[in-house]
């Protein structure tokens, strides 16, 4: 057990005080993710600032008609706000596919947007990972990797992110609200995660030091007709070996307006924009969507044991997208 230090925020210009005084120090949400990296060494913070209690957990809809949703938000009752159910039905349904009842009690948005990979070799410190210690290598790449990342890696990580919350934020360009000790910023959630790269160990965008504050969805009509499908290898409680996030409008016959991102495929959630590119303006069909996966899904470069994803991928944007075309159709 390693002592550390704890500290409870009473405003955001005091947690991040707090921080700056201690740069061994972590922020502490929920502490779904935190607590057990903490317990398995992976993470050893000198110090934690817990910013449960801060007045983060309101959900409003902006003047234009999106949504403003509070870093504190709990995952559960971002599920159940009526109007994200009515606005982005796919963003509900994701955070119900994620964890377990209890866990999403306390789970916080901006912690789920910043829990670390579930990669067996980084939550193991007896083995090298160059997540955890750069330049120590990869051992997932000749050994465990059947669920793995398929797009957008390198041969310095090949893991995946956890999140299914993110996966929707993404496809419907979301933004994500913080502030620094120099003052508030905004990054379009897509840049705040950072390709791997030769510095898989560097994961976010983000400022030393900033608190997520918010996430600010963009009004977007479209989403109101989408969906959240993830597929995992036991009914509940698992993290996803692939999921999408789609919306489709629908226009005689014809695609309008389309959003889908892929889960579990990369180190972050994949915005699959050769994939809308094929699919806008086409036939909303069976042939269309499938070869709007495969133009995505060119890029794949699977290892030996997870090469089934690719097919499983493209399986699901077609039976995704078709459900969907089917509702409009109604």
């Amino acid at each position: 057990m390693r002592e550390f230090a704890y500290e409870r925020a009473v405003d955001v210009f005091g947690a991040l005080a707090l921080l700056d005084a201690d740069r061994g120090a972590r922020f502490l949400g929920g502490g779904t993710n935190l607590v057990d990296l903490m317990k398995a060494g992976v993470e050893r913070p000198a110090r934690l600032v817990d910013v449960r209690e801060l007045p983060l957990d309101g959900i409003e809809v902006t003047a234009t008609g999106g949504l403003r949703i509070g870093a504190t938000v709990t995952n559960s009752d971002l599920a159940a706000h009526l109007e994200v159910r009515r606005r982005y039905p796919a963003l509900a349904q994701a955070v119900l596919a994620g964890a377990s009842g209890q866990l999403r009690n306390m789970a916080t948005v901006a912690g789920n947007l910043l829990q670390r990979t579930r990669c067996g070799y980084f939550t193991d410190v007896t083995k090298p990972c160059n997540k955890r210690v750069p330049g120590s290598g990869c051992p997932a790449i000749g050994g465990e990797h059947h669920n793995h990342a398929i797009l957008g890696a390198t041969r310095h990580c090949v893991a995946v992110h956890p999140s299914d919350m993110s996966v929707a934020l993404t496809a419907f360009d979301a933004v994500v609200g913080y502030e620094t000790a120099d003052g508030p910023g905004a990054l379009p959630l897509a840049d705040v995660y950072l390709p791997v790269g030769e510095t898989p160990h560097r994961e976010t965008a983000l400022p030393p030091g900033a608190l997520i504050t918010h996430v600010t969805l963009p009004p977007a009509a479209v989403a109101a007709r989408s969906c959240y499908r993830k597929v995992r290898e036991r009914a509940s409680y698992a993290f996803a070996i692939g999921s999408v996030a789609a919306a489709l409008d629908v226009r005689d016959g014809v695609v309008g307006e389309v959003r889908l991102a892929f889960g579990a495929v990369a180190s972050r959630p994949w915005r699959a924009r050769v994939a809308e590119r094929v699919l806008t303006g086409a036939p909303a069909d069976a042939g269309t969507f499938a070869a709007a996966a495969d133009a995505e899904l060119a890029a794949a470069k699977p290892l030996p044991h997870n090469a089934y994803k690719v097919t499983l991928m493209r399986n699901l944007v077609v039976a995704v997208l078709s459900e969907l075309a089917e509702e409009a159709a109604r």
